[in-house]
């Protein structure tokens, strides 16, 4: 399995859509087998979802994310795990290894309208 966090300055980027990179972390037997840091495509509607999806991801955690992408996200068979603390990436995936990560219903960023935390 594959999870994307995306990335600004070493820890999560609170707003899925403004990430400059993206964590991509391989997961094999409940745990890490290979990390990824890559930049994603330039920002438009539906980019990052499809491109996300194209590299096998099945899993993406965020902090703040609209309900569009959660849509698209979704659509494309990638489940959202959304509202994480900004913090490492590899803590992050401590975190989803010990299942204490939530998947959204819905959008988890202010700037976007239903916000939920």
């Amino acid at each position: 399995m594959k999870v994307a966090v995306p990335i600004e300055d070493g820890k999560l980027c609170n707003h899925f859509g403004r990430a400059p990179e993206f964590a991509i972390f391989e997961i094999d037997n409940g745990a890490v087998v290979k990390t990824e840091f890559l930049s994603p495509p330039r920002h438009e509607p539906g980019a990052f979802p499809k491109w996300i999806q194209g590299l096998g991801v099945t899993y993406l955690i965020c902090g703040g994310i609209g309900p569009m992408a959660v849509e698209l996200m979704n659509s494309a068979g990638i489940k959202v795990l959304a509202g994480a603390p900004v913090m490492e990436p590899d803590k992050l995936i401590g975190r989803f290894l010990a299942n204490q990560m939530k998947e959204a219903t819905g959008p988890t960023c202010p700037g976007h309208g239903g916000y939920r935390q």
